[in-house]
C-alpha cells in the first residue's frame, strides 16, 4: 500500500510538472461553444490516482455511477430492486405496480425482461409478494422482508456512537466448548480475536447459555485496545470499503455543490445507487466506539457524505415517484414523515 501511495504521488508530481492540470474539452449544449475544463488528479482510497472532472455535470456524474454499477459482475438487478424498495417505496406505501417498476429500473439500464426474472425469482425466495388486480401485478416486501429492513434502518440512517464503558469482555473457550459456545457467541456480538478467544466491547446482545469451558472475562482497554480490535473485527477491508465509497460519490457531491437543480430520474437513480452501495459496507461494519477504531477511520466522513448527498436528492427523488410510480390505488402514498429525520443529526 506504501509503494502504491509513493508510485501515485509521483505520477501527480509528474502530471502537475507538466500543466497546471489536465485540460478537457466539453461542448457547451446551448451555445455550441466548445470549453476547456481541469480534470483534478486525485489518490483514490486503495492507492491508484484516478482523475475527477472539476467540471462533471450531475448526469454525467450519475452516469457515470452508473458504469461503475454495470462493471461488477454479475449485475444484481435483484438486490438493487430491494434497495429501492427499502430505501423508497416502504416509505411510500410499500407496494409498485410492475409497469412503474420496469419504467424505474430502465433509469439503471436494466431491461424488462430481467426485471421480471428477478421478480420471479425475489418472489419464490419470499422477498416480495404479489397482488394481482386484473391483468396488473403489484408487489411488496413481505412481512419477513419488511422487518429485516427496519433493522437495518437503524444502522444505515440513524447510527449513533455505541455506549462503551472503556471495558473489553473477553471469552475463552476450554477444550469441548468451541462447537457450542461458538454461534452463541457470534449471535451475542462478540468477534473471533482467535479461534478460541472472542472479544466484546459491550455487554452481550444476547444472554449467554451455561456452556462448559465457557470463561468470560473483563478487562481495560489500553493503548493495544486498537491492534486488538482492528484483529479481531477485520476493520483493514472495510476501512478501504468506506474510501472507495468516499472516492466513488465525491465527483456527484462537487457537480451537486455547483448546480441548483437536478431532474428528477438522475436524482432517483443516485439516490438509489448511494444507499445501495452505502449499505453494502455499513452493514459490514460492526459499529464500535471511537476509542477502539483508528485515528484515521473514514467511517465518519463516508456517513457525512452519504447524508449530505441524500438530503440533496431526495426531494427531486420523490417528485419523480409522485409522476412516475403507481400502487393499486393510483400515485404513491404521502411521504412518510420519518423518511425526512435520515441521516439529521440528533
Amino acid at each position: 500500500m506504501v509503494r502504491k501511495m509513493l508510485d501515485g504521488l509521483t505520477l501527480i508530481e509528474s502530471i502537475l510538472s507538466r500543466s497546471p492540470g489536465c485540460a478537457a474539452v466539453s461542448r457547451d449544449a446551448g451555445t455550441g461553444m466548445s470549453t476547456m475544463h481541469q480534470r483534478k488528479p486525485q489518490l483514490a482510497g486503495n492507492g491508484s490516482v484516478v482523475l475527477f472532472d472539476t467540471a462533471m455535470t450531475i448526469s454525467a456524474a450519475v452516469a457515470t455511477l452508473l458504469d461503475q454499477f454495470h462493471a461488477k459482475r454479475p449485475v444484481r438487478a435483484w438486490s438493487l430492486i430491494i434497495t429501492l424498495y427499502g430505501d423508497a417505496i416502504v416509505p411510500r406505501g410499500g407496494s409498485l405496480w410492475l409497469g412503474s417498476l420496469s419504467e424505474i429500473m430502465a433509469l439503471f439500464r436494466v431491461d424488462a425482461g430481467h426485471v421480471r426474472t428477478a421478480m420471479s425469482r425475489l418472489t419464490a425466495d419470499g422477498w416480495l409478494k404479489r397482488v394481482k388486480v386484473g391483468r396488473n401485478s403489484y408487489y411488496r416486501l413481505t412481512r419477513r422482508e419488511e422487518g429485516s429492513f427496519t433493522a437495518a434502518t437503524q444502522r444505515i440512517y440513524f447510527a449513533g456512537e455505541p455506549a462503551f464503558d472503556g471495558r473489553l469482555r473477553l471469552a475463552l473457550l476450554g477444550p469441548g466448548a468451541a462447537a457450542t459456545a461458538r454461534p452463541a457467541l457470534e449471535h451475542a456480538g462478540f468477534a473471533a480475536l482467535t479461534a478460541n478467544a472472542y472479544v466484546a466491547f459491550g455487554e452481550p446482545r444476547a444472554k449467554l447459555p451455561d456452556i462448559d469451558g465457557l470463561f468470560l472475562l473483563r478487562a481495560d482497554a489500553d493503548e493495544e485496545a486498537h491492534a486488538l480490535a482492528a484483529a479481531a473485527w477485520k476493520l483493514g477491508p472495510i476501512a478501504l470499503a468506506y474510501r472507495d465509497f468516499i472516492d466513488r460519490f465525491t465527483p456527484l457531491d462537487t457537480a451537486l455543490a455547483r448546480r441548483s437543480r437536478v431532474e428528477g430520474d438522475d436524482a432517483l437513480v443516485a439516490r438509489i445507487l448511494l444507499i445501495h452501495e452505502f449499505r453494502r459496507v455499513v452493514l459490514r461494519d460492526p459499529g464500535l466506539p471511537a476509542a477502539l477504531l483508528p485515528a484515521d477511520w473514514p467511517g465518519a466522513a463516508a456517513r457525512q457524505l452519504a447524508g449530505r448527498l441524500y438530503r440533496r436528492l431526495l426531494d427531486d427523488s420523490e417528485a419523480y415517484l409522485d409522476v412516475n410510480a403507481l400502487d393499486q390505488e393510483g400515485p404513491l402514498s404521502a411521504i412518510d414523515g420519518n423518511l425526512r429525520d435520515r441521516f439529521v443529526s440528533k
